[in-house]
């Protein structure tokens, strides 16, 4: 009873603050690739009141404002398999971690893969992740953020994302004629969703974002661990090693990667955690938080001084 009294308590001061964020529409106009302008969000709720969303085709960014911004700034990523958004613990938890931080927070709310609302729906994520760093760089100033402190975090299929916008940058598929920079300073994944490799995928989320039946040139294509570069941001990884939905070996063949590539990287796995323990479990979240704070520190995007 005292935990779903928490619960409830934690879903309430959640909800009365998004109440007073700022949203933005991110596409000023139809959003690139979409069959539709109108909205078919649908917002769900589980037996316990967590809410997620689907069938977004108007993608936004919610800022959450800290109270004396450091001039850092971070696009949250929520996970769900790309079928849903988890948007409540890997999207508003997240970040008002990163607000209470001195973070300028963005929960970006990207469009699922779904051909009746969108063409060339594999890369219409991508594109609104790419779009989202391309609008806060241009609108810096507004946001009192600076151009090169602006960085990506991603859960489960929100953490390929993440990767996803970390490695191709230089594959611009979104309109950028002020030739914006798209590229991530920094970039966190958690237990994410790296290969479309079948031996280690989430099938789920391959499925629904290449097809069930993939050339390999776009499994090739989606996988993140093939496509590191030396010009990767530096990364930051959580993971646990008894998930049994994203196996941890996604994290590990990112890791060496970028090890490979000569990317900073760090990589904490836990032996115990499941799948989607972010904001959730409070005594890893104590753990993976003051580690990932300790790294935000050391790379100076928390300011101490």
């Amino acid at each position: 009873m005292k935990r779903f009294v928490v619960i409830v308590f934690l879903f309430s001061f959640i909800s009365i603050t998004a109440q007073q964020n700022q949203i933005t529409k991110i596409w000023e106009l139809t959003p690139e690739y979409s069959k539709t302008e109108k909205d078919h969000e649908r917002k769900e709720f589980d037996n316990v009141g967590v809410y997620r969303y689907s069938d977004v085709t108007i993608p936004t960014l919610e800022f959450v404002k800290p109270q004396k911004a450091n001039g850092s700034a971070v696009i949250v990523c929520p996970g769900g398999g790309y079928l849903r958004l988890a948007y409540q613990f890997e999207g508003e938890a997240v970040a008002k971690w990163f607000a209470d931080k001195g973070i300028s927070a963005f929960i970006l709310k990207y469009r699922l893969p779904n051909d009746k609302f969108m063409t060339n729906k594999e890369i219409v994520p991508l594109s609104d992740a790419q779009k989202a760093i391309k609008y806060l760089r241009d609108n810096s100033e507004k946001y009192g953020i600076k151009k090169d402190r602006i960085g990506i975090i991603g859960f489960s299929a929100g953490g390929h994302l993440a990767a996803t916008a970390s490695t191709l940058f230089m594959n611009e598929v979104i309109p950028n004629d002020e030739k914006t920079n798209l590229r991530p300073d920094f970039s966190i994944l958690g237990y994410p969703v790296i290969s479309m490799n079948e031996e280690i995928t989430h099938t789920g989320s391959r499925n629904n974002l290449i097809g069930e039946n993939p050339s390999q040139e776009m499994i090739s294509r989606f996988s993140n661990e093939l496509n590191v570069t030396g010009n990767t941001p530096p990364t930051f990884i959580i993971h646990a090693t008894d998930d049994k939905t994203v196996v941890v070996e996604n994290s590990l063949r990112y890791y060496d990667s970028c090890m490979r590539k000569g990317v900073p990287v760090t990589l904490h796995i836990f032996e115990k955690g499941g799948h989607g323990f972010a904001m959730k479990k409070k005594n890893l979240d104590e753990q993976w938080l003051f580690l990932l704070e300790k790294w935000l520190i050391e790379r100076e995007i928390i300011v101490t001084n």
